[in-house]
């Protein structure tokens, strides 16, 4: 499993509720509206917007001229980029979350319903493929949520343009990355209307399902026997299945962070200070991984996963796709993830 599972950070959404109230509603949210909400939110075409500097912990990116040959690494980038009219010619790998197609779902989806060319992956991570991100002849690489360190952003560098996060690795908050992404291909008007439709797509899934708003959950991880975590409030995934209207459970507000991560390692000792939520939210490796985990007495003794009321996957797509907020994965995610939230809440009521 990715490194940065445990360290996905937030950005607090704006989901008013206004917005809760809007009337352009999800419903049964069906493949053609997922195609449409992905939809670019512009033509790929800048505002006049250069030359810019973006500055990063690793150094500056002096862009002087509208990017062509767009280059991605680590979460995210690509999707906003392609949700801006900039299919990237090439992205850093990702198998643990792609699908058959060999690619991450929604990523392939989007491309291929405007026509473009399926981007050229390569490896990333610790591992950079540097020759290949070479002959790609990128004309900036944008990697504003990544693990990148300040050598490999040095060698890039070289290559072209390269946009890091501004502050700690994979620290950045999905709205800002979606603004400096925007800013790097010079369109950062089209920032804010990525950021809103996000917010609405969430706020128009919750209107429809009212009865989330009494329920209480918590999002939880383990690393290994013996071990359990729970994301805070802020974190990501922890930010969609609220927006979708449930309600943090209070105790997880009381869990000290695990600095840098926005979640708490509590042990699985602690367990029992999990009684309070209706529902908890986790996900698992594999099917062996998940056997393993909810076989732990201890485990399987919160109340939560004693009824079921258990929202879990092992589909690594899905998994993927419900962590991380951006243009692609949120219309991708609600359809799939409200009939699994309607499915533990039914529990409630047995």
């Amino acid at each position: 499993m990715p490194s940065w599972f445990t360290r996905v950070r937030r950005r607090t959404l704006a989901v008013t509720a206004t917005a809760a109230a809007l009337t352009l509603v999800l419903g049964g949210c069906s493949s053609e509206g997922d195609a449409k909400s992905a939809a670019p939110a512009g033509n790929g075409t800048s505002d006049g917007a250069f030359p810019v500097t973006i500055k990063s912990a690793l150094g500056s990116a002096e862009i002087a001229e509208q990017p062509e040959r767009v280059v991605t690494l680590g979460q995210g980038s690509a999707e906003t980029a392609i949700a801006l009219g900039h299919t990237p010619v090439g992205i850093e790998s990702y198998e643990w979350g792609s699908d058959k197609t060999g690619y991450l779902p929604w990523i392939h989806d989007a491309v291929t319903k405007a026509g473009d060319e399926l981007p050229k992956q390569f490896a990333g991570g610790e591992d950079i493929d540097f020759e290949a991100v070479t002959e790609l002849e990128p004309d900036v690489i944008l990697a504003p949520w990544s693990g990148v360190t300040q050598e490999q952003f040095d060698i890039l560098s070289d290559i072209a343009p390269t946009v890091a996060y501004p502050e700690l690795a994979w620290s950045t908050n999905w709205d800002e990355q979606i603004e400096i992404i925007a800013k790097a291909l010079g369109q950062p008007d089209d920032a804010k209307k990525l950021i809103s439709t996000i917010e609405e797509q969430l706020a128009d899934a919750a209107a429809t399902r009212p009865k989330y708003k009494d329920v209480s959950f918590s999002y939880i991880y383990t690393s290994g026997p013996g071990t359990l975590g729970v994301f805070l409030p802020e974190e990501q995934r922890v930010e969609m299945v609220s927006s979708l209207g449930l309600t943090v459970d209070p105790v997880v507000k009381t869990f000290k962070e695990t600095k840098g991560t926005d979640s708490a390692l509590i042990g699985l000792e602690n367990a029992e200070k999990l009684s309070g939520s209706d529902l908890v939210f986790t996900f698992y490796s594999d099917a062996k991984s998940r056997k393993e985990t909810e076989a732990q007495k201890l485990y399987a003794a919160i109340p939560a996963v004693e009824r079921d009321s258990l929202v879990a996957s092992d589909d690594t797509s899905f998994v993927t796709a419900s962590s991380i907020i951006n243009p692609l994965t949120v219309p991708w995610v609600i359809d799939r993830y409200l009939p699994l939230i309607d499915e533990a809440v039914a529990k409630l009521d047995k």
